[in-house]
């Protein structure tokens, strides 16, 4: 291929790629009305009895319109919900979960502090009628982090199963203490709840 074409082609895919990255302003006015509409709704009813209608009703558009930027309700959730998680996975990024030091982190108790903010919202999205498909990305992202941990530690390449097999052990430990906390008829404040979820996780660690 002469230099000419593969210059062309290099250009191409660049533009390609801007082109990809441009997004109407109407659509992303669009997607934040709807995140915020499905969001709002998911303070007041549990995940699982939310319908396109109603998001749709409370973002005063119509059906068609939810449809054409998310394919199901569960999708739109899920990405009104990236900011919440990416925020918490940040806090849980810096907490080993598994190597556990003798002190507890402090962006342990921030993670715990980080959902005690919008617990209406957690507690319905980890509920037994929240959102599987939230729950599911939360375990895989910190499983994902649990893994680097590990790896740091020296105790394996990222994808040996030994590590594969801690990390989801320990994502799934982490989620189910948030939950079991969030459940409570009268939960403690998230300082608390933290320092009694640190404990539990020692001998599971261990």
């Amino acid at each position: 291929m002469s230099t000419s074409t593969t210059d062309d082609a290099t250009t191409g895919a660049g533009a390609a790629e801007a082109g990809a990255k441009r997004v109407d302003p109407r659509v992303r006015r669009t997607r934040a009305l709807l995140r915020a509409a499905v969001l709002e709704l998911a303070t007041e009813r549990d995940p699982d009895t939310i319908t396109i209608a109603h998001v749709a009703e409370r973002a005063t558009v119509n059906r068609a319109t939810v449809y054409q930027h998310y394919r199901d309700r569960d999708e739109l959730l899920l990405d009104a919900m990236e900011d919440e998680l990416t925020s918490l996975v940040a806090l849980v990024a810096r907490c080993p979960l598994v190597v556990l030091p003798e002190a507890m982190p402090q962006a342990f108790a921030d993670a715990f502090r980080h959902v005690e903010s919008n617990v209406v919202l957690y507690r319905r999205m980890l509920g037994p009628c929240g959102s599987a498909r939230f729950n599911d990305r939360l375990h895989q992202l910190v499983a994902e982090q649990v893994a680097l941990h590990l790896v740091d530690a020296g105790l394996g390449p990222r994808e040996a199963p030994g590590v594969q097999l801690r990390a989801q052990c320990a994502a799934g430990s982490f989620i189910a203490l948030l939950s079991y906390w969030l459940r409570g008829a009268d939960p403690l404040p998230a300082d608390e709840a933290a320092a009694e979820a640190w404990r539990a996780l020692q001998p599971v660690a261990g």
